[in-house]
This record gives C-alpha cells, structure tokens and sequence, in this order.
C-alpha cells in the first residue's frame, strides 16, 4: 500500500463517519453510511457476510469513500474523497481484528484499553462477549487500500 498523505491520515485518525459507495451489477452507485478507523495503519470497516455491500464487493472490489467530520462541527464542510480497491478479510482473527478496530473507533487505546469495555448497540461488552458477538453476527472487515484521495482539508 503507498504512502499515505500525512493531511489524509490525521483526517481519518479524528473522523470516524463515511458513506461508502458500492457498484451495483448494472453499474448503478450504492451508498450506505459506515464507521472506519484507522489500526495498524491500515483503514478497515466491519460488515456482515449477508450484507448488500459485501455482494458487491465480492463481485466488484471498487469502492468510493466519502469521509466527513461528525465530531467537529467547526469542520463540518472539510471532507475527503477516497476511491480505494477493498480487500475482505474473513477467517478465525476476525474477532480480535474486530476488537481492535472498534476499539479505534470508540476512542479507546488498541494497545492498552484499561478495562474499558467495547460498546455494542447500547450494551457494554468484555472482549470475550465482543469477539462472540462478532461470531455470531457473521462478522467480517472490509480493509481499504486507498488509490486516489482528494477533498478540502
């Protein structure tokens, strides 16, 4: 993966909000709002086996990202564009990729959470809860290697 941009990093590492724009077969757009963190230096998304963008994916690894600062209002016309290529991540580290990640975008420490726990439709959960949740969900990542950004940041 290249180099990211030091402006589009710091960009995503405060924003958590994007829509992700999919290709349908007949080449028509679909949009749906999704939450992204950046882990390891990687931009990753969760999602389900059944979901109607995990189809398209399977089919078509092109994606559009529209990236939008819900946290600060004061920043609420800066956005990034990023068409990126997705990689599905599936398989046994799911669940432990899945805690990382959330953990990331619920402004907890990866590394270090000191006993926060991760919340989940308004339950908190231990990472054992979490990592079976994601089990039962059919859980899986959507990981992004962005090919061209641009916006007003």
């Amino acid at each position: 993966m290249p180099e990211m941009d030091p402006k589009v990093r710091s960009f995503l590492e405060k924003t958590g909000s994007a829509a992700m724009v999919t290709l349908k077969k007949d080449g028509t757009p679909h949009a749906v709002r999704v939450g992204l963190a950046l882990v390891d230096g990687k931009l990753r998304s969760s999602g389900t086996r059944d979901r109607v963008r995990t189809k398209h994916l399977r089919r078509d690894p092109r994606a559009t990202l529209f990236v939008f600062d819900s946290k600060n209002p004061a920043n609420s016309y800066n956005y990034l564009g990023l068409e990126t290529t997705v990689t599905i991540l599936e398989g046994p580290e799911i669940p432990e990729l899945s805690i990382r990640m959330f953990r990331a975008m619920q402004g907890i420490d990866v590394e270090n959470p000191g006993g926060r726990k991760l919340s989940w439709f308004g339950r908190e959960l231990d990472d054992e809860a979490f990592a079976a949740k994601m089990v039962e969900e059919g859980r899986l990542i959507y990981e992004f290697e962005v090919n061209k950004s641009y916006g007003t940041l």
